[in-house]
């Protein structure tokens, strides 16, 4: 259901792009982390009620590795909106699992889907072209969460998302560019645990990314 609806958004974003001016895609990877966050464990049969702060780090290089994909309509030379997918990832580092947990992650993506807004300015700096971005969105996460008899291996959809990014694109010629940029992403997760409880965190990531686009 989840990828049905994301892949309506998609053609709705492609097919229209007769009538507009330009129409970019992109791909990116680059090194990601994520700040400590607070974490929740209420109401569940085999998880005793629990409130820590659990430290995190992004392993971006380890597979799967961090990466993303964007659709960017530009309607004008400046403005546009697009579909920003990310494969963010957090886990705790070595040795600071919390007492009780096997596995608690979100490797197999802390995933965000989330249509955003762009800014740019047009050969700013000789051909470089620098740009800004924010959106909202959904979190999509594949979820581990291993406690003793508990076991929690699944993606769901566990709230909002948001993103902001600031970057530079330089072309290479008139269809392919390369760009690099900082991408923060916040999101608001509340997952449903295997013994019917909850877990909940509020988790931020910050990137820096290389990519490259192709523009139509």
């Amino acid at each position: 259901m989840l990828y049905r609806s994301i892949s309506t958004i998609l053609f709705c974003f492609v097919v229209p792009s007769a009538a507009l001016s330009e129409v970019e895609v992109s791909l990116y990877l680059g090194n990601q982390s994520g700040p400590p966050s607070d974490i929740n464990v209420t109401g569940d049969s085999t998880i005793p009620d629990l409130s820590f702060e659990q430290k995190w780090e992004g392993q971006s290089f380890n597979w799967p590795i961090y990466a993303g994909f964007r659709i960017t309509n530009w309607r004008t030379p400046e403005y546009g909106y697009g579909l920003d997918y990310a494969h963010n990832k957090v886990r705790p580092p070595n040795g600071e699992l919390p007492a009780g947990f096997s596995a608690l992650e979100f490797t197999d993506g802390l995933n965000t889907w989330t249509i955003n807004g762009y800014r740019r300015w047009q050969n700013a700096v000789g051909d470089a072209t620098p740009y800004v971005g924010a959106g909202l969105g959904i979190s999509a996460p594949g979820v581990e969460v291993r406690y003793q008899g508990s076991d929690t291996f699944e993606y769901q959809i566990t709230g909002v998302a948001a993103t902001w990014l600031a970057g530079v694109t330089y072309p290479v010629n008139d269809e392919w560019s390369v760009f690099g940029e900082y991408k923060g992403t916040f999101t608001s997760n509340d997952v449903e645990l295997d013994g019917g409880g909850s877990l909940t965190s509020d988790i931020f990531t910050n990137a820096l990314n290389v990519g490259v686009s192709f523009s139509f």
